[in-house]
């Protein structure tokens, strides 16, 4: 049994024990193999429950859809309203808080009304190593963190996932919509279709790992290194740019540091815990 097999096993006697399970369920990585894991321990006894607003980009639905009809285990859609307060709005450094309150605030009262025991998250041992004010808001609300709690990473996540036969195993790193503004920009709906039809036009180009982050007029575009390399093949810059000019963007840049996950974190200093 491997290190990762071992913690899968704790994980699903661990979740078995439960009396009832809310997955807050993206459809990426993370969620889905958690809401797979929550359904083979506990059956009907786990829901899978996506937050469904304008920060969350189409191709997320898709792949949520897709992974609940695949292992069978039960899923639906619930509106969240985080767009429309303001302090999500002003898109602060801590945006992922109010992003994340709105979600759990949500999922506990449909928690209650449902009957289930507790309320779930996919964070994983890696993510602990980054900028989480989501977390924060999960430990607020009590929220379980079973991925976490067992130390599963994100590689491990992704093996047991492919050896699930899981269509999410190996889907690049997701966020919401709102990610791709910078902080201080003001997040808007119209802002946030902008960039998710930005994004879907690079995929139907043939990218894959990408984000197309949203200045204003400019949009700068991160693709993966070697996706870089590709760029110049066929008249893929000439459809790119008349895509994104198409959706109202003015100036179209390509980043060449290419992908990365956080790269809006980049201008953050986050100051240490004080002692005592």
């Amino acid at each position: 049994m491997t290190d990762a097999q071992a913690k899968e096993a704790t994980l699903l006697e661990r979740l078995a024990g439960s009396e009832g399970l809310l997955v807050a369920y993206s459809g990426g990585v993370d969620s889905a193999y958690l809401a797979y894991a929550a359904h083979r321990a506990l059956g009907d006894r786990a829901l899978a429950v996506t937050a469904d607003s304008p920060s969350y980009p189409e191709s997320h639905r898709r792949m949520a859809r897709t992974v609940a009809e695949h292992v069978g285990f039960a899923h639906r859609f619930v509106a969240t309203h985080e767009v429309e307060s303001p302090d999500y709005a002003e898109n602060p450094p801590n945006r992922c808080y109010f992003c994340k309150s709105e979600l759990f605030d949500v999922l506990e009262k449909l928690r209650t009304e449902l009957g289930f025991a507790a309320v779930a998250y996919g964070i994983n041992r890696d993510d602990t190593g980054d900028f989480r004010p989501g977390h924060q808001a999960a430990q607020e609300h009590r929220v379980a963190s079973p991925l976490l709690d067992v130390g599963l990473s994100k590689l491990e996540i992704r093996e047991l996932s492919r050896a699930a036969g899981l269509p999410s195993a190996d889907l690049p790193a997701s966020a919401c919509l709102s990610s791709r503004i910078p902080y201080g920009m003001e997040v808007t709906p119209e802002k946030l279709r902008q960039i998710d039809r930005a994004e879907d036009a690079l995929r139907e180009i043939g990218f894959r790992q990408l984000r197309v982050r949203h200045h204003g007029d400019v949009a700068r575009i991160e693709l993966a290194p070697e996706e870089i390399r590709d760029i110049g093949e066929g008249d893929r810059l000439r459809r790119m740019s008349r895509a994104l000019h198409d959706l109202g963007f003015k100036y179209v840049a390509l980043d060449l540091d290419g992908y990365r996950t956080g790269s809006l974190n980049e201008v953050l200093v986050i100051e240490p815990p004080k002692e005592g």
